[in-house]
């Protein structure tokens, strides 16, 4: 046997000269692997100037130097890549997506935190966006919330000063005013914590509403994330 059977790393053979390159080439791969950290799992082309152990799930379609390694990792190593075949239940955490993945042999389930022997989960999810706010006494996003999911409930912050003619203003969706917070401030780093007491359960996608309480809003920007858990089907 060459490598090791979990991770693959080489392995020193008898008599063998050069013994610091395999080491280095192992020591290499176990850097990248360990408390794995995914640049992405959807980015198809290599990234330029990676930084040597940043690492990255090929998916399929991949191009370049990543070109017929769909389902690896990727790790940068001396200039080029490494490419490693994950296992069922190795976890890493995903930048670009905010939350860890799991991996259930043939593909990252992305947020989930359990997962049966035929797929099915819970899975956690964020949905963030920049709301530029529209002149009038309401505001309203675009499909922010996801259909057949279960919100835990809604954080906002904003970026850019509120204007207009309002004192504070309130966050929630169509038909419930203020669900996710009122009394909100206008100026950049104010925020709001919107924790629901009981989950709630939205069966079509759904937009936020912001409501100016006292006047009407004419600009601002507003970051936005909805925090919420999904359960996912078993396999066929």
């Amino acid at each position: 046997m060459n490598e090791t059977a979990l991770l693959g790393l080489p392995l020193l053979l008898p008599a063998q000269a050069q013994k610091h390159v395999t080491v280095n080439e192992a020591l290499s791969r176990l850097d990248g692997l360990v408390q794995l950290v995914l640049g992405s799992v959807t980015l198809a082309t290599p990234p330029l100037g990676a930084s040597e152990g940043q690492a990255w799930g090929v998916p399929v379609g991949a191009v370049n130097e990543w070109a017929g390694q769909s389902g690896r990792i990727a790790i940068a190593t001396n200039g080029g890549w490494d490419f490693v075949q994950p296992r069922a239940g190795w976890r890493a955490q995903v930048i670009d997506r905010g939350v860890s993945a799991l991996h259930d042999g043939a593909g990252w389930r992305v947020g989930h935190l359990s997962l049966s022997p035929f797929g099915a989960g819970v899975r956690i999810g964020v949905v963030e966006a920049d709301h530029l706010i529209a002149p009038g006494a309401a505001s309203v996003t675009a499909d922010l919330i996801p259909s057949h999911v279960m919100v835990l409930g809604v954080t906002a912050r904003v970026i850019q000063t509120l204007t207009g003619t309002l004192t504070d203003w309130l966050l929630g969706n169509p038909g419930a005013v203020g669900r996710f917070g009122s009394g909100l401030g206008l100026a950049p780093g104010s925020h709001a914590r919107g924790i629901l007491a009981s989950p709630m359960t939205f069966y079509a996608p759904t937009p936020l509403e912001l409501v100016a309480n006292g006047g009407a809003f004419a600009a601002g920007t507003v970051r936005l994330s909805v925090h919420y858990l999904d359960l996912t089907l078993p396999s066929a």
